[in-house]
C-alpha cells in the first residue's frame, strides 16, 4: 500500500471518505482552515496521510493535528491523530497510517483522545498505552434534557448499526428551535462570558500567567483561539467563559453545541475548563454555569469527554452527580519523557474534540440570510 502525505487535490477524496462513516464533511475553505494550523505550520509537520490506489487516489486516510505545549520556559509538541477511516475494502491499511504517524519526528507524544469502542483495542498492537492510566476509560455528563436523551436512545435502538446512507434517508432528527435562538445565558456572581482574544486583553493575561505554571500545558494563547474560532465550518460559536476574581480571569471554559449524528440530540460538549492552580474552585463554578444554560441553550445534556484525576479532584461533588460513560480505552498515548507525562493533566482541548465535532447543521430558513447565523455570536450576554 502507497502511504504519502494529505495533498489539496485529496480534500474531495477525504470528504468521501468521512460521508461513508458518516462523520462531518469539510467545506473547502474548512479544509484550509485546518491545514494552516500554526502549530503544524511551525513543525513543518503533514496535515495527515492517505493510502493511494494506483491512480493515487485518497481510498483511506488518518489525520494530524500537531499542537504546541508550553512547560515552564520550554515549548514541546505534540500530535493526535484523528479522523482514521479505513473502508473495508482497504482492510489493513490502518497499520501502515498508523507506523507512519508514530514516526514523526520532533514530538514529545503522539496519542488519540478519542477512540471509539470498536477501534480502541487497535492502538495496542503499535505500544500505544492506555493513559491517563486511572482514567482512560471514563467520559461525564450531566442530563439537561431527558426525554431528548430518551428519543435519541430510542432511536438508536431502533436502527442498530444503521449504514450512514441509510441515516442520511432518515434525515436530521430530534433537532429543537433552542440551538440558534439568541439566548441570554443566566451566570453566576464571578463569571462573565469571555469575548476580547486580543493580545492585550484580559485573557492574554491568564495565559500568561498560566503558561508559568509547572506543568504541561497545550497552547491556549490568543493567537491559537483566534485560529480555533476562524473554523469557517462551525455553524456556532462555542460558549467561552471565563471566572473573574479581584479584576482578573483566574479560570476558564470553552463548550460547544454538537449534534453528534443525524439521530442524535444536541449535546453541550466541553472543549477546554482550566484554572490557576490556585484557584481550583473556578472548575466547579465554571461547570455547573454551563451545566444551568445547558437546556436553554437546546442541549439535551452537557458532556465532558477527556478527564483526569486532577480535573475529577476539582469537580469536587459535581462528578459525583454526573453520569460515568465510557468504559473502554478511549484514550491512548506514546510519550517520550515520563516527567513530561507526570506534568500533563490534559482536558479535551489537547484532542482532537474541537476540531472534529460536527455542529448542528444551519435551518433553512436562517442559511437563506447568512447575517443571522453570524449574528449567533452575541448570542448571550455579559455578566
Amino acid at each position: 500500500m502507497s502511504v504519502r502525505p494529505i495533498a489539496a487535490l485529496d480534500h474531495e477524496a477525504l470528504n468521501r471518505l468521512h460521508r461513508q462513516v458518516g462523520w462531518p464533511e469539510r467545506s473547502p475553505a474548512g479544509w484550509r482552515w485546518l491545514e494552516a494550523n500554526p502549530a503544524r505550520l511551525a513543525m513543518g509537520a503533514p496535515a495527515g496521510w492517505v493510502v493511494a490506489d494506483e491512480n493515487d487516489k485518497a481510498v483511506a486516510m488518518l489525520g494530524n493535528f500537531i499542537q504546541r505545549f508550553r512547560h515552564g520556559a520550554q515549548d514541546h509538541f505534540g500530535a493526535t491523530g484523528f479522523s482514521i477511516i479505513v473502508p473495508p475494502s482497504q482492510k489493513g491499511a490502518s497499520r501502515p497510517l498508523i507506523r507512519t504517524f508514530l514516526k514523526q519526528p520532533g514530538l514529545f507524544a503522539r496519542y488519540t483522545f478519542n477512540a471509539n469502542a470498536r477501534s480502541a483495542p487497535l492502538y495496542g498492537l503499535f505500544d500505544m498505552k492506555p493513559w491517563p492510566v486511572q482514567t482512560h476509560g471514563l467520559k461525564l455528563s450531566w442530563i439537561t434534557d431527558r426525554l431528548a436523551c430518551v428519543q435519541g436512545r430510542g432511536l438508536r435502538l431502533l436502527l442498530g448499526r444503521t449504514s450512514a446512507e441509510t441515516a442520511a434517508r432518515l434525515g436530521e432528527r430530534l433537532l429543537n428551535g433552542r440551538v440558534f435562538r439568541q439566548t441570554l445565558l443566566s451566570l453566576p456572581a464571578g463569571v462573565i462570558m469571555l469575548c476580547d482574544l486580543s493580545d492585550v486583553s484580559p485573557y492574554a493575561d491568564f495565559w500568561r500567567q498560566l503558561s508559568q505554571e509547572e506543568r504541561l500545558l497545550a497552547d491556549r494563547s490568543p493567537e491559537i483561539l483566534r485560529w480555533r474560532l476562524a473554523d469557517p465550518d462551525l455553524t456556532l460559536p462555542p460558549v467561552m467563559l471565563a471566572y473573574v476574581r479581584d479584576s482578573r480571569i483566574v479560570g476558564m471554559a470553552m463548550a460547544q453545541i454538537t449534534k453528534t449524528s443525524l439521530i442524535e440530540p444536541p449535546y453541550l460538549d466541553i472543549v477546554d475548563l482550566i484554572a490557576l492552580e490556585t484557584e481550583p474552585e473556578a472548575i466547579g463554578l465554571l461547570t455547573q454555569a454551563l451545566i444551568d444554560n445547558a437546556r436553554a441553550l437546546g442541549a439535551a445534556k452537557v458532556r465532558l469527554q477527556m478527564v483526569t484525576s486532577r480535573l475529577l479532584a476539582q469537580l469536587g461533588d459535581l462528578a459525583k452527580t454526573a453520569r460515568r460513560e465510557g468504559g473502554w480505552g478511549h484514550c491512548h498515548a506514546i510519550i517520550d519523557d515520563p516527567a513530561l507525562a507526570a506534568a500533563w493533566a490534559p482536558t479535551p482541548f489537547d484532542g482532537d474534540y474541537g476540531i472534529c465535532w460536527r455542529t448542528p447543521p444551519v435551518p433553512k430558513a436562517l442559511a437563506r440570510d447568512p447575517r443571522e447565523v453570524n449574528a449567533m455570536g452575541g448570542r448571550a450576554a455579559k455578566a
